[in-house]
């Protein structure tokens, strides 16, 4: 509301149940508010949304969001214990498949340090002993967290845009690889750290302007080649 020209015009796609896809584009392209859009925070001005063969509407609320992880780059750890922070549920907490999941993000030797374990509480908002995790850590937590979950569907909005793009690769693939069979979205502006994904699709000003595979849009030698070059630059000695 209040924009003079819409923040998104004119797309249309398509994600396949299980691929790998990642939007990328300068800041201000429109990346985050198709995100928000297939989460339903808002709905289209103009146009349609669908999951499956029904639209978006057609969807309680609470069921169509709980197809999704997503991983905010604004993520939060929360005042409760590591189990509530991984579950965010009041369902009873499955151990065995938490375990599985910190093993693989790596949060597993900071767990078996802590004496509590899965019953520390977390921040020292409502507990003098409560634990701060660093910046690290409390990513590692936030991403065990959306694993855990049983969305269809994972989405990275550059959570780890703070990190360097090799660190930044490296935990974008592990996701992929770590989410088996569901779909995954990444959202970034550096291009190098999503170019292992099954599409691209590269946003400017609220529209698509270039799509397919990495090397594909390299021998293309448009838009997504000369950004790629330019970030690269940065890089390559």
């Amino acid at each position: 509301k209040g924009n003079e020209k819409p923040t998104i015009n004119g797309i249309s796609m398509s994600i396949k149940k299980g691929e790998k896809i990642a939007l990328v584009g300068y800041n201000g392209a429109g990346k985050t508010t198709l995100i928000k859009l297939i989460l339903r925070l808002y709905d289209p001005t103009q146009g349609s949304i669908y999951f499956g063969d029904n639209n978006l509407k057609e969807y309680p609320i609470r069921e169509y969001r709980g197809k999704y992880g997503v991983l905010f780059q604004d993520f939060e750890i929360v005042a409760a214990s590591i189990a509530q922070n991984i579950s965010m549920s009041d369902e009873e907490f499955d151990k065995q498949k938490a375990d599985t999941v910190l093993k693989k993000v790596a949060f597993s030797e900071k767990l078996q340090s802590l004496p509590d374990g899965y019953e520390t509480q977390l921040t020292k908002e409502f507990s003098d002993e409560g634990v701060n995790l660093s910046g690290g850590e409390a990513q590692k937590l936030a991403l065990a967290r959306v694993l855990y979950s049983s969305a269809n569907v994972i989405i990275l909005d550059e959570p780890s845009s703070a990190l360097d793009p090799i660190a930044e690769y490296e935990l974008n693939k592990a996701v992929t690889e770590l989410s088996g069979d569901k779909t995954v979205i990444i959202i970034s502006h550096r291009l190098s750290t999503t170019r292992f994904v099954d599409k691209i699709y590269m946003l400017e000003n609220g529209r698509i302007i270039e799509q397919g595979d990495h090397n594909t849009l390299l021998l293309k030698k448009g838009k997504y080649a000369e950004m790629f070059s330019a970030q690269a630059e940065k890089y390559v000695s």
